[in-house]
């Protein structure tokens, strides 16, 4: 491990909030992601600092029969199997399958796509969509497990997401993402240029972490290359001079990123929004690392980052993440001020989540970098 400043206090954070919050975290997305980030630091420390954490997390799980009826509540299978594997738990595996189960069996409301919301209470309300957020909630885990089994009809299916995702949700215009697409209405929506941060966050996050359990030679990897340069690109002229991006990302209304050339996207109609700068900054520092994008993208991911991590606060409880907005659906009325006004807090789950995915990337771009610079002195 490095002793880059930046990344100890990301560190630090993890630290401190794990040891202030309960392990009996709720069976849903956010803590999903949060105890997934804990288990990818401690592939990077090579450690199992936060392991303890996680097996109680489960232990809970394992004697309280969780729900597992849409996107959101699938994801705790990126906790439960990641503990699996490092302790080979009964328990954990069981929970893993409960999951596998609704990922192959769920009925299918577009192509090979599933009812975000599922059929949970909240599902039978909602309007039936696929939304951005299952892109990291439902594509990533099916990824993770199917590379470690050598499962190829489950690899095909998550590889199969996010072209699908596209087709629907992918502006073709300039690049960015909308958040959901209804069934019925067969529109996405919001249905005005109306792009959420945090939703093409979780598109530039989730899409290296496909990659890199996708071999060479996949029929759908060049696709999903494509669609994640196709993101990066019309993300990074939206970057604030401050390193952040916005909760809604204004742009030019033009046919392609290249002609924003000359033209400064609107800031400060929303507010600046720490989730989707971490998630963004992820992907880009990712996306470099492997080579898929450019210098430029490393760039702006560190900057991204350390803009984050300098915003931590000290507090009598440890260090605290504040600038998260909180849970986000897409409203079925005024969408645009649904964003603009949802309310912001410290230490939401996925927000830490999305930093600790943003520190592991910088610290491995930043070994990759120093590894580079040593062979090229030999």
């Amino acid at each position: 491990m490095s002793g880059d400043k930046y990344f100890v206090r990301v560190m630090k954070l993890a630290d401190d909030l794990t040891a202030r919050i309960a392990p009996r975290m709720k069976w849903m997305w956010g803590e999903a992601l949060l105890g997934f980030a804990l288990a990818e630091l401690d592939g990077q420390l090579g450690e199992d600092r936060y392991l303890p954490f996680l097996e109680s997390y489960c232990t809970y799980w394992k004697a309280h029969a969780p729900r597992v009826d849409q996107a959101d509540t699938s994801a705790p299978a990126l906790i439960t199997w990641s503990v699996y594997r490092r302790t080979g738990d009964e328990g954990c595996r069981q929970l893993t399958e409960r999951v596998l189960d609704y990922i192959r069996n769920e009925p299918r409301v577009l192509d090979d796509a599933v009812n975000h919301l599922g059929n949970s209470p909240e599902g039978r309300i909602y309007p039936k969509s696929i939304w951005v957020d299952s892109i990291m909630m439902f594509g990533v885990f099916p990824a993770l497990y199917a590379s470690d089994t050598g499962d190829s009809d489950l690899l095909d299916f998550a590889a199969r997401q996010p072209g699908l995702y596209s087709g629907y949700m992918q502006d073709p215009a300039g690049g960015l993402w909308y958040h959901s697409y209804w069934i019925k209405a067969r529109t996405h929506y919001p249905r005005r240029n109306i792009f959420w941060g945090r939703g093409n966050g979780w598109v530039a996050c989730a899409l290296p972490l496909l990659l890199d359990r996708l071999p060479e030679g996949h029929p759908h990897r060049e696709g999903i290359l494509r669609i994640f340069r196709t993101t990066a690109t019309a993300l990074l002229p939206l970057q604030r001079d401050d390193g952040f991006f916005d909760t809604v990302l204004e742009r030019v209304h033009a046919a392609s990123p290249a002609a924003l050339r000359g033209r400064r996207p609107r800031f400060g109609a929303n507010y600046r929004e720490a989730s989707a700068t971490a998630l963004i900054a992820s992907g880009f520092m990712h996306g470099a690392r492997q080579g898929w994008l450019g210098p430029e993208f490393a760039a702006a991911g560190m900057k991204a980052f350390r803009a984050v991590v300098d915003t931590l606060e000290d507090t009598p409880q440890g260090l605290s993440l504040p600038g998260i907005s909180a849970p986000t659906i897409p409203l079925p009325v005024f969408p645009l001020a649904g964003y603009r006004f949802i309310p912001r807090g410290h230490d939401w789950s996925y927000g830490v989540a999305a930093l600790i995915f943003a520190a592991i990337n910088y610290e491995k771009l930043n070994s990759h970098a120093s590894a580079a610079s040593g062979s090229s002195q030999h």
